[in-house]
C-alpha cells in the first residue's frame, strides 16, 4: 500500500495544534540515524554515563528499534520557567548563619510531575491527528519515558542547537522547558527542508556555564561527565556521594540549575503561567514549607511516610526516601550555621539520628555532616581565641 506523504500545510496544522494544547514549540522530523546519537557509545564507553543503564539501551541509536512502523517524529517544548529568583542568586549557601539553612531543588522540581503534564497535553495532540489524517496511523507519545532521543530529534525538527551545556537552546525561550514526543507512522514534511536551515550554534566563545559548573561536570564544550554532575549526584546516583564532589553540591538536595542560571540566553527567558510549575506546599501542617527552599531541618525530620506524602505527584520522588535524606545531610553539611542556636542543635540531633540508620548511606552521610560541623565549631574557637589574644578585633571571624 502506498503511504501517502503530506505537505507542509499538515506540519503547520500540527504545529497550530501543538500550541492551542499549551506547547510554546513544536516541529516534525522524519525518523532517520541521526549522527549525533552515533558519538553515543564513545561517551559511554568513557563511563559519563555513571550509572545511568538505561542510556546503553541499544534502540535509543534507531527509531524503528522503538516502534518499527515510525516514519517520523514530532517534538514539543513546554516552557516551566517560574517567575522566582535563580539558584545562584539566592542559594541557601549565601544565606546568613542566624536564618534556618534550606537545601535546593531544581527548578523543574517546583512543581507537578512535569512527566504526567507533559503525557496529558502530547496524548491530547496525538488525539487530534485523526482530524486532518484519514488514513489507519499510529501516534505514540513519550514524555521522558522510553529510549527517545528527545534533544537530538529538537535539534533535527528546528527546534534549537544543542548548547555548550548539552542542554537543548532556543533563542526565545532560552532553555526553560520539557521535551515530548510522538512517534507516528505518518509520512510528515519536516519542519526543516535542508541541512542548512538547522537552528545556528549561537553559543560562539561563551563558557559561562563550563566555567561554573562547581563540580567540573563539563569537562569540554558540548561534553558532559555525568557522574560529576549534581543533578546525576543528587537524583540518579544511589549509593553513597564521593567525598571529592560533596563540597561543592553546597546546599543542593534534587537536581542542579547553575548551567542554566548563568545562560545568557536564559536572562530573558519568557516565564511560564501554568500552575502545574509553580511551587508547590509540602505539607498541609506547615504551610510555609515550600518545594522552592525547604528548611534542611524539615526535610531531614521526614520519614518515609511522610516523605511519600509531601512529595506524592512531584519529581522530587525520583530520588526516593534514601537519596533525599542522603542529599540533606551533605547539605547541612555545607550550610552556615550561628553558635548556640537552637535551629542548630535541632539539627545536630536529627544528624545524629540519622546517623545511627540502618542504611549505610545515610548513616555515613550523616556523620559526613556532623564531622563539618564540629570542624567548623572547631575553627570557630580558634579565630575566637586568636582574636582574644591579639587583642585585635577580627571582623571576619566566621560565625559557627
Amino acid at each position: 500500500m502506498e503511504i501517502p506523504r503530506r505537505s507542509a500545510e499538515d506540519t503547520a496544522w500540527i504545529v497550530q495544534q501543538a500550541r492551542a494544547e499549551g506547547f510554546d514549540l513544536c516541529g516534525v522530523v522524519r525518523a532517520a540515524r541521526f549522527p549525533e546519537l552515533e558519538r553515543l557509545a564513545e561517551w559511554l564507553q568513557r563511563g559519563y554515563g555513571g550509572e545511568m543503564r538505561y542510556l546503553e539501551d541499544s534502540r535509543r541509536a534507531d527509531l524503528r528499534a522503538v516502534m518499527p512502523q515510525v516514519r517520523s517524529a514530532i517534538v514539543c517544548a513546554l516552557n516551566y520557567n517560574t517567575d522566582l529568583p535563580l539558584s545562584i542568586s539566592r542559594s541557601s549557601a549565601r544565606r546568613a548563619a542566624e536564618e534556618p539553612p534550606t537545601g535546593w531543588i531544581s527548578r523543574y522540581g517546583w512543581g507537578d510531575d512535569y512527566h504526567q503534564v507533559l503525557w496529558d497535553l502530547l496524548n491530547r495532540l496525538a488525539a487530534r491527528l485523526p482530524e486532518r489524517f484519514q488514513e489507519e496511523h499510529t501516534a505514540r507519545a513519550y514524555a521522558d519515558t522510553g529510549p527517545v532521543p528527545e534533544r537530538v530529534l529538537a535539534k533535527h525538527a528546528g527546534l534549537g542547537w544543542i548548547g555548550k551545556n548539552t542542554l537543548l537552546l532556543n533563542q526565545k525561550l532560552g532553555s526553560w522547558f520539557f521535551l515530548g514526543v510522538i512517534l507516528t507512522s505518518l509520512e510528515l514534511e519536516p519542519s526543516r527542508t535542508t541541512d542548512d536551515s538547522f537552528a545556528p550554534d549561537l553559543c560562539g566563545s561563551c563558557r559561562k556555564c563550563i566555567d561554573a559548573c562547581p563540580t567540573g561536570a563539563l569537562v569540554e564544550p558540548y561534553v558532559m561527565d555525568a557522574r560529576r554532575c549534581i543533578s546525576y549526584l543528587t537524583i540518579e546516583l544511589r549509593g553513597a556521594i564521593s567525598e571529592e564532589h560533596r563540597k561543592a553540591m553546597g546546599t543542593h538536595v534534587f537536581g542542579c540549575d547553575i548551567c542554566q542560571d548563568v545562560c545568557p540566553w536564559n536572562r530573558k527567558a519568557p516565564f511560564t503561567t501554568r500552575a502545574e510549575f509553580s511551587p508547590r506546599e509540602l505539607t498541609e501542617n506547615s504551610p510555609g514549607v515550600s518545594a522552592f527552599e525547604p528548611e534542611l531541618a524539615w526535610l531531614l525530620s521526614l520519614n518515609e511516610e511522610e516523605y511519600r506524602r509531601a512529595f506524592r505527584g512531584s519529581p522530587v520522588k525520583r530520588a526516593k526516601w534514601r537519596g533525599l535524606m542522603r542529599n540533606a545531610c551533605i547539605a547541612a553539611g555545607n550550610a552556615a550555621w550561628k553558635a548556640g542556636t537552637a535551629v542548630r542543635e535541632r539539627m545536630v540531633l536529627l544528624l545524629e539520628r540519622h546517623a545511627g540508620e540502618s542504611d549505610p548511606v545515610v548513616a555515613e552521610s550523616a556523620r559526613w555532616a556532623l564531622s563539618r560541623i564540629q570542624q567548623a565549631v572547631a575553627e570557630g574557637r580558634s579565630a575566637a581565641l586568636e582574636q582574644r589574644d591579639s587583642g585585635v578585633e577580627r571582623r571576619d571571624a566566621p560565625d559557627v
